[in-house]
């Protein structure tokens, strides 16, 4: 097994803590607010423990018991200098969404400088990446917000059961939005979470190395039958944990039409636009900064199987061999970047990383011209709040004819 250099940080400045105002009444028994410098958001326990008896800090240092977390994950954890905090979502969107929110809006913290460091496992595209391989996001796209039709009773001239929303075809961009398809980070801080990043030694295993060796005998796997590395693609959400070629193949489509062909369909997994939505909401509020976020996902499992293996055998019965060093390498790469951010603070990350980019949601919620989707909804863009079409009382978000 390989490990990363164990590089002690030397934590001395200690984040600030602001007093509260003598009316407030914390539900923890605190008197300040704890104003971390990054905060690591897992989504389930063994994304959790990778960061747990380490030898660069202690997270377990403070527990603090916030109202509205996960009943699984009551606690945000902290170093006792503030400076680290970690949560964990538990999986899926609705436990991310509610998490997230119940952090974002709690009186025991104040994020407004705060870095997200979304770090966790999920599935690969082979065509992109491999087992093991530590991928950064610049979109998050929920692929399967959209219709649905049983594979089996599709028209012929369907490629995949899912449309898109208010749309008649797969291929047609979707005519109803509710704003949490796509999201956008700062690229600016994405490539340097990679550099940091790339700078790990990542683990690997035998059962890895053996299983991707099948992925290289087609020729659009090339990226999966290879060693992991660092790569800078982007991840789909959905509740639904789906395998298969098919369906993977239609949420990459999906990915590339609702980004205009930007993003590139990498990694699968279950709430990351939870997490931005709730992120952006309070940034809306100045709660939050929506330019502080990177999102790390490392390599589980391939998304659909090697030529000739079963779809079943894919997901249910396979060793892939990738659970273990994705898990390793959340630790392995996510300490580089956590190291990054920290030494650099003073001359970096307290002021902020510019990003170059656009940031925020499919709508333009915090301003700027989306580089995707139809236009803003907020400077007459073509978006507008779109007549009921027969869904009821469901009025939705669309684009105008």
């Amino acid at each position: 097994m390989l490990f990363a250099s164990t590089v002690l940080l030397g934590l001395t400045a200690a984040s600030p803590v602001i007093p509260l105002e003598a009316t407030a009444q914390p539900l923890e028994k605190r008197d300040y607010v704890i104003s971390p410098k990054i905060m690591i958001v897992n989504m389930f326990s063994y994304e959790q423990d990778a960061w747990y008896r380490i030898p660069e800090f202690d997270l377990l240092a403070q527990n603090i018991t916030v109202p509205g977390l996960s009943p699984l994950y009551p606690d945000v954890h902290c170093t006792l200098s503030n400076d680290i905090c970690q949560i964990v979502t538990g999986e899926s969107e609705i436990n991310a969404a509610s998490t997230m929110s119940a952090l974002v809006y709690s009186p025991l913290f104040n994020l407004t400088h705060t870095y997200f460091f979304i770090a966790g496992i999920a599935g690969i595209n082979p065509e992109v990446a491999t087992l093991g391989s530590v991928t950064f996001a610049k979109y998050a796209v929920q692929v399967a917000l959209q219709y649905e039709f049983d594979a089996r009773e599709i028209p012929a001239n369907f490629s995949t059961g899912y449309v898109p929303q208010g749309s008649t075809s797969p291929s047609e961009y979707p005519q109803s939005i509710y704003g949490t398809e796509v999201f956008e980070v700062s690229d600016s801080l994405r490539q340097m979470a990679i550099g940091f990043a790339q700078t790990a030694a990542l683990n690997d295993s035998a059962a890895a190395m053996a299983y991707r060796a099948h992925y290289a005998a087609t020729a659009a796997y090339q990226a999966g039958s290879q060693a992991p590395s660092v790569v800078a693609c982007d991840v789909a959400t959905s509740d639904v944990y789906y395998s298969g070629a098919l369906l993977s193949e239609a949420f990459g489509n999906f990915t590339s039409l609702v980004t205009n062909g930007s993003a590139v369909y990498c990694t699968t997994a279950q709430e990351d636009n939870a997490t931005l939505e709730a992120l952006l909401r309070g940034a809306l509020h100045n709660l939050t900064d929506f330019a502080r976020i990177v999102v790390m996902r490392t390599a589980s499992d391939f998304d659909r199987p090697y030529a000739g293996e079963a779809d079943t055998e894919n997901l249910f019965y396979a060793d892939q061999g990738g659970f273990e060093p994705a898990i390793k390498n959340i630790y392995l790469a996510g300490i580089k970047v956590v190291e990054g951010i920290l030494a650099g603070w003073e001359s970096t990350f307290e002021v902020g990383v510019k990003p170059a980019n656009y940031i925020g949601d499919i709508f333009g919620t915090l301003g700027g011209s989306p580089d995707f989707g139809p236009g803003s909804v907020f400077n007459n863009n073509p978006v507008m709040t779109r007549r009921k079409r027969g869904l009821g009382k469901r009025a939705a978000v669309g684009v105008g004819r």
